[in-house]
């Protein structure tokens, strides 16, 4: 077993593999979601949205006993762990309106999906790009095959190089690429689904506050 092991490992091959796939996924996607990409890999074993979410829903607890105590100008003295959720109670005590701070969440939201699905793509393209790699190392390795029949010797190096090839690239799809891409998918869904309930309960918060203000405008016009 552990010499089949060692006859599947081909530094060479799965170097030129990589490389390939490399040099595809960033024609597609561009340097700076792939980078994105390779950087989500540290937050994809760490990144845990249900504790995230319960420590939002604590911390808006005591954003809405600030707005009602002292006003929303000091909702930004509650401290607050995840940098989304402290960026939106800052933005939330600076606004002049509700309005206003609806725009800003709006456009947070659509730009986080949009990098989420950037960052996705990535790694779909590395699914998509490997068994296609792996397919031309086939192609590559019968056509040396079939170019060595004269040589018994050399038919086995050729062989090798068409199997391995196709097995590097499901591997890597398969193994590596696609649960990552589906990891990816999944806390995209939980961490937008918890700083929409989030910013949806801060806007709910700015317009209780903001409405004394406002039936106090109208009446001044009236």
């Amino acid at each position: 077993m552990l010499d089949v092991l060692v006859h599947l490992f081909d530094p060479l091959t799965l170097a030129l593999m990589i490389v390939g796939i490399c040099l595809v996924v960033l024609f597609q996607n561009g340097v700076s979601a792939s980078g994105r990409a390779c950087r989500a890999l540290g937050p994809l074993l760490r990144a845990d949205p249900v504790r995230d979410r319960d420590a939002a829903r604590a911390a808006l607890l005591k954003v809405d006993q600030v707005a009602q105590l002292r006003g929303l100008a000091c909702t930004d003295r509650v401290k607050t762990a995840h940098p989304f959720l402290t960026r939106a109670v800052r933005k939330l005590s600076d606004c002049e309106n509700s309005d206003a701070f609806d725009l800003w969440v709006q456009q947070q939201m659509a730009d986080r999906a949009q990098r989420h699905g950037a960052v996705r793509n990535v790694w779909l393209s590395v699914a998509d790009a490997a068994p296609a790699l792996g397919m031309a190392g086939t192609i590559v390795g019968l056509v040396a095959m079939f170019a060595a029949m004269d040589d018994p010797a050399a038919l086995g190096p050729a062989m090798a190089l068409a199997l391995l090839t196709t097995f590097y690239g499901v591997v890597i799809a398969n193994m590596l690429a696609a649960p990552v891409a589906a990891r990816l998918a999944d806390l995209s869904d939980q961490e937008l689904a918890w700083q929409k309930e989030a910013t949806q309960r801060m806007l709910a918060i700015a317009r209780r506050e903001n409405a004394p203000l406002r039936r106090a405008a109208i009446r001044e016009v009236a």
